[in-house]
């Protein structure tokens, strides 16, 4: 009797450290902040897009502690073979995405946040699926204050913010309307929104990882 007593405390004893231990794990790698000249860069992140995906977005802010404008353009990424900055609108219930043309503004004393359903850093054909608790490495190009290399870490698919319940804000259904991505040659074209995009037969389209 003893015995069996024993081994069912240990089991328990087993069982209670290997929970501790899932519920330890991180999610994603923790975001550092960065600095250049008068800028400074805080948390970066990604989110994780479906197998398959050709797009993906990166998102942080930005904030410029100088007595000047600057501007910033993403110049690679490891894991895309473009990244552009774009900015989101909607023009007649349509969301339309497009190219911040010359880079994005950041004025003195200002603080811009790219985050899903605005301003926010396009990841154009991807090379490998973005997985969650890997990074996203890009480089930043500020006329005036330099080059930085930053990580984003990456976290679930659909995560409206780091720390989110995957699935929060990016998957929603647009009925009556749709999702255009107007390059920057002025013409418009539909086009997945940063991991995907699913047309039922009722017409509606669903993008599954919005950015």
């Amino acid at each position: 009797m003893r015995n069996v007593a024993r081994k069912t405390i240990v089991w328990g004893a087993s069982v209670v450290s290997a929970f501790c231990l899932v519920q330890l794990a991180p999610t994603a790698a923790s975001a550092a902040d960065y600095d250049v000249g008068s800028i400074h860069i805080s948390q970066p992140w990604s989110r994780a897009t479906p197998k398959g995906a050709a797009t993906g977005a990166a998102y942080m802010t930005i904030t410029n502690n100088g007595k000047t404008p600057d501007r910033v353009n993403c110049v690679s990424s490891d894991a895309s073979a473009e990244c552009q900055i774009h900015s989101m609108t909607m023009d007649d219930g349509i969301m339309q995405m497009r190219p911040v043309e010359g880079g994005l503004e950041i004025k003195p004393g200002e603080t811009v946040t790219l985050k899903p359903g605005s301003f926010h850093m396009m990841l154009l054909n991807l090379k490998h699926p973005l997985e969650q608790g890997n990074a996203v490495k890009a480089t930043l190009k500020f006329d005036s204050a330099g080059t930085v290399d930053v990580e984003y870490p990456i976290v679930g698919i659909g995560a409206s913010a780091p720390g989110a319940a995957a699935g929060g804000n990016g998957a929603m259904m647009m009925q009556g309307g749709g999702m255009m991505m107007a390059p920057s040659n002025g013409g418009a074209m539909t086009g997945p929104s940063g991991g995907g995009m699913a047309a039922p037969s009722a017409g509606a389209m669903t993008p599954m990882n919005k950015p």
